[in-house]
């Protein structure tokens, strides 16, 4: 079929640039392919087969995030090649935190107009995503929508499967009082608070993407674009000979929303906000902005973006196994009993 002129074309949606899309990432995709893939990306779904035969009784687990306004900074920076690491991030880190291992990853990626350059380095980096959390990306969709997105607007969302055995998933049942809490280092602000994030610097400072910071040491467009960190292999890998009562992945809702999540009841959480460096971007944020300390510890990972709530017996051993793993953990809290009238704690000395 000789392709023409068309009044879909003319109305914004461009079939011939979505297949030339597919046809341009179908190498970075199948880059990311392990054992169980069946099928490459262009068809109407992705098959991947489960074959793990050590699992007594698998268990799939399922999340879908996105990255939200995140993608304002991508774009004031013109820099698309890392905002699907923080894409695949949000999705397999809220995954482990159950002890599963993610298998497969998908994307949705909409827009007004399909800009190819873009779309593609944004593939790229959810494929470097992939690569670090040890799936497979099995496919996506791509949607124009001109009308309901404005020119040069791009949304993204992700949805990722993993496997676990229904007899070894972490649901914090087991956190006990005595129980210690190691917390691993973030990479900075991750991806959540950039409403609160971009109304400091842009509105209130002024400041530009490319406007350098000393505290920093680097500009404003590199400090927020730093991709989120992604806890899949140091996690995996410990938990084949290491017991941990409980994970929490600190996203949006902070220390106060998120560790409440997995603590048994009567159970609180005590955190000593002095064990670990806060990142130079979180006390910028906090003086420049004006913020609350209680505020702070409620939309921002301080400069820990994974808990892990452990037997006290064993702190020492994973401390070493989590710095032998790549990771920079810190012994930031223990879990008490809760105080009357209260269910499930989270007390931050010297804040709430």
């Amino acid at each position: 079929m000789t392709h023409t002129s068309s009044k879909y074309t003319e109305a914004g949606v461009d079939i011939d640039k979505g297949n030339a899309f597919i046809s341009r990432i179908k190498s970075i995709v199948a880059d990311t392919h392990r054992r169980g893939v069946l099928t490459d990306i262009g068809g109407f779904s992705g098959l991947f087969a489960i074959g793990h035969e050590d699992l007594k009784n698998p268990v799939l687990i399922a999340s879908t995030d996105g990255v939200g306004t995140k993608l304002n900074v991508a774009k004031l920076c013109n820099k698309h090649d890392t905002i699907g690491i923080d894409l695949v991030a949000m999705c397999v880190n809220d995954v482990i935190v159950s002890g599963a291992k993610p298998l497969f990853f998908l994307d949705y990626f909409a827009s007004s107009s399909l800009d190819l350059d873009v779309a593609t380095e944004v593939v790229r980096g959810i494929a470097t995503g992939c690569k670090q959390a040890q799936c497979s990306l099995i496919g996506g969709e791509t949607a124009e929508m001109p009308g309901l997105y404005q020119p040069g607007d791009y949304d993204l969302a992700g949805f990722v499967v993993g496997i676990g055995d229904r007899n070894a998933l972490i649901d914090g049942s087991d956190i006990r009082v005595g129980d210690r809490i190691i917390g691993l280092a973030s990479s900075g602000i991750h991806s959540n608070g950039y409403s609160l994030v971009r109304k400091v610097f842009f509105e209130e400072l002024g400041k530009k993407v490319d406007d350098s910071i000393e505290e920093f040491g680097c500009t404003v467009g590199e400090e927020l674009l730093r991709p989120t960190r992604i806890y899949v292999e140091s996690i995996i890998n410990i938990l084949r000979r290491c017991t941990i009562h409980g994970l929490v992945h600190i996203t949006g809702g902070g220390f106060i929303d998120n560790i409440p999540r997995i603590l048994p009841a009567g159970c609180a959480a005590h955190i000593n906000k002095d064990s670990w460096p806060v990142l130079p971007v979180f006390t910028y944020l906090q003086n420049k902005g004006n913020i609350s300390a209680a505020e702070m510890y409620r939309t921002f990972n301080m400069g820990i973006g994974m808990m892990a709530v452990v037997p006290e017996n064993s702190v020492d051993d994973l401390l070493h196994q989590f710095r032998a793993h790549g990771e920079q953990p810190y012994l930031i809290g223990e879990i008490k009993a809760a105080q009357a009238g209260h269910e499930r704690q989270v007390i931050i000395d010297g804040i709430c």
